[in-house]
């Protein structure tokens, strides 16, 4: 394992990564999975923003799936599969990091639509859009994330074989220029693009009509979620990330502190597959309903509400009832 002179970050390298990410892979797996099997199997025939959200969860599953590679190499610390496996690995997960920036921003694009454009939304929600969008997101997030397959490399130390992260990457030249323009056009674009469509649809709910409308709150429910979720989780680590970066760019090793606080956000940002999955929930009633199916909760949950109500019938029925 790569040591420091910073007892914080060879403890969080060692610890606090490999429990963090093996957290999140758990959780993402599962919830992943059961997200695109209730797509492919009980939401038949898919709308525009179904295949970009079944793109969305495919995205937080191969994302996830980079990670037992992570927690065994911070458990252990050294890289055992070879310099194509570490490039492969360090860029799939940033390329699923990037897809998920980008797929987010396109939901959000098409949620500002169907409140702003009510009269475009039959057109938005034909299934041709959604496909030309996902692709067009695969083609951006594989050519930002391109070059990073040839700037990650092994690193061998005393013997030992490291797959360092992006922002750890020596020499620090090689990335500083790349990690303020994937900042830029990777993480500040697409937020500016929420953050105006959160903006558009609070105007057009302010103006109505309609208001109140399922359909437009609704909209206005998963705007705010995207909206944390590049605020939470994204925007932490990409601020830490070129912090770290510059700090070793000016200094050489880089500051202690800041490198502590970039590996605290790393798995930070992962989270957001936490808040996509609240997200498939939100975005309509029918994959709720497809969900409590599934798992036939809907059936417990409706004998409830009987039981309840003939409780409380019979309740009714009995103080109404005249006095022997």
């Amino acid at each position: 394992m790569e040591t420091t002179n910073c007892s914080v970050v060879d403890q969080l390298t060692r610890y606090y990564l490999p429990i963090s990410y093996g957290a999140i892979f758990i959780v993402g797996l599962v919830g992943n999975v059961t997200s695109i099997a209730i797509y492919v199997t009980k939401l038949r025939p898919w709308r525009s923003s179904s295949i970009i959200m079944v793109n969305l969860a495919l995205t937080d599953l191969l994302y996830v799936l980079s990670m037992p590679f992570l927690v065994h190499y911070y458990s252990t610390g050294n890289w055992p599969l070879g310099d194509f496996m570490c490039r492969f690995v360090r860029s799939g997960f940033h390329l699923n990091l990037y897809g998920s920036v980008l797929f987010l921003t396109c939901h959000a694009l098409f949620r500002y639509v169907i409140v702003a454009k009510p009269m475009r939304v039959a057109r938005v929600q034909r299934k041709i859009w959604g496909v030309v969008a996902c692709a067009a997101v695969w083609f951006v997030a594989a050519a930002e994330i391109g070059p990073m397959f040839s700037v990650i490399s092994l690193y061998r130390p005393d013997n030992e074989t490291l797959c360092l992260d992006f922002a750890s990457t020596k020499p620090v030249g090689d990335v500083c220029w790349y990690s303020r323009l994937l900042t830029a056009f990777g993480f500040l674009l697409p937020l500016v693009v929420v953050s105006l469509c959160y903006i558009g649809i609070v105007r057009a709910l302010a103006k109505g009509p309609y208001t109140s409308s399922p359909t437009r709150a609704r909209a206005r429910r998963v705007t705010v979620l995207i909206l944390v979720v590049f605020v939470v989780c994204f925007l932490p680590y990409h601020v830490l990330r070129v912090w770290w970066i510059e700090t070793r760019h000016g200094a050489g090793d880089g500051d202690c502190a800041v490198r502590a606080a970039y590996i605290v956000s790393r798995p930070l940002a992962a989270l957001n597959t936490f808040f996509n999955l609240a997200m498939y929930t939100l975005s309509g009633d029918q994959f709720r309903k497809a969900f409590l199916r599934t798992f036939y909760w809907d059936y417990g949950v409706t004998k409830a509400k009987v039981l309840i109500q003939v409780a409380v019938i019979d309740r009714a029925r009995r103080s109404d009832a005249p006095a022997a």
